[in-house]
């Protein structure tokens, strides 16, 4: 099953209709089925869950407090210049 890579977005190729993990900008992180993508890194997922990582700090103690907060999306448009990694599923041989 070992197909061969040419450029860096044959592994985004060889992800379609996968989980895949996409980081992006601004503390968030994406897992869900890839659907779509261009040359962009635009991508179009399904079955999303989304997670936003924001840290805030207590005004009394001044302490940092990281709060995260999830959401589930049936399908997403995710614009390329937002992504700052993408992870192709694990496979075990």
């Amino acid at each position: 099953r070992n197909k061969t890579m040419e450029e860096p977005l044959d592994l985004i190729k060889l992800s379609i209709d996968e989980r895949v993990y996409v980081k992006c900008r601004n503390d968030r992180e994406l897992r869900g089925r890839l659907h779509a993508y261009d040359q962009h890194l635009n991508m179009v997922l399904g079955e999303v869950e989304e997670t936003i990582t924001a840290t805030e700090e207590d005004d009394e103690t001044g302490e940092e407090i990281v709060a995260k907060r999830t959401r589930s999306v049936g399908m997403l448009f995710v614009r390329g210049d937002i992504v700052v990694l993408v992870s192709p599923p694990l496979r075990t041989s």
